[in-house]
This record gives structure tokens, C-alpha cells and sequence, in this order.
């Protein structure tokens, strides 16, 4: 240290010759002293190599996902949904990783690596790409399926497993406080209907057109409601209280409404400004910086709402469809095309990394326990709450 330092300095100008650090009279002196850094070079080596060995592994997976989805479309297999395809193939590699590797930390799914990689670019082009017409034509249907549909979902799936769990029929759940088996009621209500979707847009089988906007319009938004009612649901979660206070269930709807609501109006007001700068700047002069600059946009909005603790979703898929109404005329051709694909082409890369994510948990997820009575029931009471 620098102190330590100038101790030796005066040590070695003392004029009776003590300048190694020894004794002067009643003062002493310490010698600096440095611990040598070892860099074990041979182990970062090794585990950079692994590393690069699993990502060559999870490119080719990818790429065989991609591969069996043309193959999906090319044959028309409809029993056999690209979604499904993408989590079989990560089955099957999750259970070689887990045979013959030790290190499954990059096999294992990652939620910051979900929320802040691979969910936005799937949000942002679901509201971007969406046919504005239909929805707002049936935006009161596809929001009273999409948030009463999944409140209703949420309290008959929640207090059904409370009641199994009140009454010993399945072990695990608490027995006292309602606001646990609410928790997953809310979770397990996120329904994402891919699969349906994608056999419901193929124009063979010429689907009814309102039907496919109110499936898709409630598929968008129900993902985001769903997280919001977890996350106010989890701010009121005490696992100390045995009792849940008669009036914290109002209070957290009320929470979860305006969570919503304000969400909805930060993704507007991005989308908002983003059209600004663009129509009153020069950008379609540069086609790249205006690709770019979307793509910031769409980070920003997502990482702004999540930050001042709101919904990033709700706020990314309105300010996607915002963006699309109102920016698409200031942009330039070049960069109209080009933006529509790279998010397009982002979304499908990203959805087929989170499905095998999914298929890859089965075996490289952590799981403390496993219970298969509750796994029925729960599958018995999501029928029931989204009937």
C-alpha cells in the first residue's frame, strides 16, 4: 500500500541505519510486501474449450430444430407442431447431457437469459407484425378472454390445489395460507397456444378469421397479464402469516390493474417518442442506424418497464404495435423490409431456443421433488378453470 510505502522510504533515510524496516527508537516500519496473482491459465483454457464445445452442440441442435420445422411445414404434418418438434429434440439432449456430462450450466435454462435475451424480441414482433384492424376491431372480446378469462383461470386453479392441499390429499402445499396455491394458479394460467396457432394460420385448412384474431389476440396478451398477477401476488405472499388478511386479495387486484395499465402506457409513450425523433430527423438517410435504432427502442421499453417494476411485456408488445401504426410511414424502404425480417427471424431463433430450453429441462432442470397425483390434478384443474 502506499502507506506502506513511505514507511519503508523512512525507514531506509533513517540516519541510524535502520532501513530494512526495523525498530527506530519507538516507531516501526513494515516492508511492503506482494502476494504474487497465479493465473491458472490451463483451467481457463479447458473450460473455454467446453464451452465452445457446447455451444457448437446447441447451434447444431438449433439447427436441426429449424430443419424439422421446414420439414413440419414442407409435409403439412399437422399432429406435429414446430413447437413440439423444437422441446422432443431438446428432450432427447437433455438426457445425453445428463448421462454424459457433469457441467449442465449451459444445458440448464436461464431466466435472466429468458427475460432479458429471449423473450423480447418474441414480444416486440408479436406486436409488430399484428393485424391492427382485427384486433382493434375485437379488442373488448380478446381483453375480457384475456384478462377475465385468466383471472377466472387463476382463482379456480389456485383455490382448487389449496383445497387438496387443506385436505391432505396432496402433500406440500400450505395448508393455511391460499396465497401459495394462488401463486401457481397464476403461473400455470400463462397458456401460450403456439401449437394451436400455428395448425389455426395454415391457409389449407382456411380457419375462421375471428376466431384465429380472438385466439391469438388472448395468446399475446395473456402471457403478460398472467406474470403481472404473479408478480403482485408474490408482493403480498408472507409465508410467516397463516392467515391471508380479507383485505389483501382487493388490494392486489387493484395492484395488478393499475401494474397493467401503466405498463401499457409506457410501452405507448416509448413508442411514442421513438416516432418523433423519427419523423423529425433525417434517419431514413441511413437505413442501418434506423434499424438500429428500433431494435434499441424495442431493449429500452422492455428494460425500462421491468426496471421501475412493471410489466416489460405488456409494455414491449404495445409499444411494438404503437411503433407499426405510427413509424412504419417515416422509415425508409430499405429499412421497413429489413426491419420486419430481423425481428421475424429473431422471434423464430429465440421461440426455438426457449422450446428447447423447455424439452432439455426435463432432465437438466432442478427439481427438489416430483409428484405425480399433483401433476394430474393440476392438469384436471387447468381444464376446468380454462372451460
Amino acid at each position: 500500500s502506499t502507506m506502506a510505502l513511505a514507511a519503508a522510504e523512512e525507514g531506509e533515510g533513517d540516519g541510524n541505519g535502520n532501513g530494512n524496516g526495523k525498530e527506530t527508537g519507538s516507531s516501526t516500519t513494515v516492508e511492503p510486501t506482494l502476494a504474487p496473482t497465479v493465473l491458472n491459465f490451463d483451467e481457463a483454457e479447458e473450460t473455454h474449450s467446453f464451452d465452445a464445445i457446447t455451444a457448437v452442440a446447441l447451434n447444431a441442435t438449433l439447427i436441426v430444430c429449424v430443419m424439422l420445422a421446414y420439414y413440419v411445414k414442407k409435409h403439412k404434418i399437422y399432429y406435429l407442431p414446430e413447437s413440439a418438434a423444437a422441446m422432443l429434440v431438446g428432450v432427447v439432449i437433455g438426457g445425453a447431457a445428463r448421462l454424459f456430462l457433469t457441467d449442465l450450466t449451459l444445458w440448464t435454462f436461464s431466466p435472466e437469459l429468458f427475460f432479458f435475451v429471449l423473450l423480447p424480441p418474441i414480444i416486440f414482433e408479436a406486436g409488430y407484425s399484428l393485424n391492427k384492424k382485427r384486433f382493434i376491431d375485437n379488442i373488448g372480446a380478446i381483453f375480457l378472454y384475456a384478462m377475465a378469462g385468466t383471472l377466472i383461470s387463476c382463482f379456480v386453479v389456485g383455490y382448487l390445489t389449496f383445497f387438496v392441499g387443506k385436505t391432505g390429499l396432496v402433500s406440500g402445499i400450505d395448508p393455511n395460507n391460499p396465497m401459495e396455491a394462488l401463486l401457481f394458479g397464476a403461473l400455470i394460467s400463462a397458456v401460450d397456444p403456439v401449437a394451436t396457432l400455428s395448425i389455426m394460420g395454415s391457409p389449407e385448412l382456411q380457419c375462421d378469421q375471428l376466431l384465429y384474431s380472438l385466439v391469438f389476440g388472448e395468446s399475446v396478451l395473456n402471457d403478460a397479464i398472467a406474470i403481472v398477477l404473479f408478480k403482485t401476488f408474490h408482493k403480498y405472499y408472507d409465508p410467516e402469516a397463516p392467515d391471508l388478511g380479507k383485505d389483501q386479495i382487493p388490494m392486489a387486484l387493484l395492484a395488478f390493474l393499475s401494474m397493467t395499465v401503466l405498463s401499457i402506457l409506457v410501452g405507448v409513450a416509448l413508442g411514442l417518442v421513438s416516432s418523433f425523433i423519427y419523423k423529425h430527423s433525417s434517419l431514413s438517410e441511413f437505413p442501418k442506424l434506423e434499424t438500429a435504432l428500433l431494435f434499441l427502442f424495442c431493449y429500452l421499453c422492455y428494460a425500462l418497464a421491468e426496471a421501475i417494476q412493471l410489466s416489460g411485456i405488456m409494455a414491449l408488445f404495445f409499444n411494438g404495435i404503437v411503433l407499426s401504426h405510427y413509424n412504419s410511414y417515416n422509415l425508409s424502404q430499405t429499412a421497413h423490409v429489413t426491419s420486419e425480417q430481423i425481428f421475424a427471424t429473431l422471434a423464430t431463433v429465440t421461440e426455438t431456443m426457449v422450446f428447447l430450453y423447455m424439452g432439455m429441462g426435463v432432465f437438466t432442470g432442478k427439481f427438489d421433488n416430483w409428484n405425480i397425483w399433483f401433476s394430474i390434478l393440476a392438469m384436471l384443474f387447468c381444464a376446468l378453470g380454462r372451460a
